[in-house]
């Protein structure tokens, strides 16, 4: 079959496409037919070498995907040939025609999504759900500012807190992007390009700021994020391309904390509370994956320059 393999940390040049051996499921495993892998902003810090993750050369990238299971191995309960399903990590990487998966790594695709959008539940959805409701523990009628609002997280954490009855705020790059998050139950949405787009955001909350803030490039915001909380407000950190200086003080005024979201550190049993959440907002359509990109596996390096260059705009899928 063929896989995306990785056989040294770099740029996105260092993948390639290769032959390797078909994939056999042992005991509680099986394999699936990629009809879809997401690709993650993670996958590229992953590649890079910058991510800490325990993995040896050469690999395939990829953590989330969706197809159909091609084989079952024993013991795993539940799980048919045939069934239609999206991999929420996995054994052998997702950038591929196929993907080897634990029985905990895999679950029914709702049957409202296609394998498009299934590849963009696990990572995206995921994140969205820790960062917002583990982490920041939002009261309804609060206010939420998404940063990078239209990316992947952004519209799933968008979609998750206008169901859960907050008050939306978000940024984005793009007009095409702002565009979108509006689309997605935003009530404000800022161009992070603008100079004064802080002092916009502090008047349409009366002056008192935001009651939380999802981060996707703390590096670059943190430092003013801030400023723009309420007091009691809280700032979750998802996404960061370098370090970054803060005031204590901006911290210590408004009584704020800053928490941090991972979605490759939550544990199983955590994992498996979200997906069954999660479902029941697809199921009731509360909650659709957008995606901005399909590309051919082949162009897995573009995709990884398109997610980190170009503004975001809902999720990049690849097609093996």
């Amino acid at each position: 079959m063929k896989a995306v393999r990785v056989e040294r940390f770099g740029g996105p040049e260092v993948m390639a496409i290769s032959e390797v051996p078909a994939l056999v499921s042992s005991s509680h495993q099986a394999v699936v037919e990629v009809k879809a892998a997401g690709v993650n902003p993670v996958d590229t810090y992953i590649r890079s070498g910058n991510y800490p993750v325990n993995l040896s050369l050469p690999y395939t990238p990829g953590i989330d995907g969706a197809g159909i299971v091609k084989a079952v191995g024993r013991g795993a309960g539940g799980i048919r040939v045939g069934d239609r399903v999206y991999i929420a990590e996995s054994i052998s990487g997702t950038y591929a025609q196929e993907a080897l998966c634990a029985q905990d790594q895999i679950y029914p695709l709702p049957p409202n999504l296609d394998f498009n959008q299934g590849a963009g539940i696990y990572v995206p959805y995921t994140t969205a759900y820790e960062a917002l409701f583990l982490k920041a523990d939002p009261q309804k009628g609060e206010t939420l500012l998404v940063h990078g609002a239209s990316g992947g997280v952004g519209i799933a954490a968008v979609q998750l807190a206008v169901a859960f009855g907050l008050r939306v705020l978000g940024t984005a790059g793009s007009l095409e992007g702002r565009e979108l998050v509006i689309q997605q139950g935003a009530q404000h949405v800022y161009d992070h390009h603008a100079p004064d787009y802080r002092e916009a955001i502090l008047k349409d909350t009366d002056g008192q700021g935001v009651d939380v803030i999802l981060e996707m490039l703390a590096n670059v915001n943190l430092g003013e994020d801030l400023k723009l909380l309420a007091h009691g407000g809280r700032v979750v950190v998802i996404g960061s391309r370098g370090t970054v200086e803060i005031n204590p003080r901006d911290l210590m005024a408004r009584d704020a904390r800053i928490f941090a979201a991972a979605v490759l550190r939550i544990s199983l049993e955590e994992k498996t509370r979200i997906q069954d959440r999660l479902r029941e907002g697809f199921e009731k359509g509360e909650l659709t994956p957008i995606i901005g990109a399909v590309l051919p596996l082949q162009e897995a390096p573009q995709a990884h320059r398109q997610i980190m260059e170009r503004p975001a705009y809902g999720k990049i899928v690849l097609m093996p």
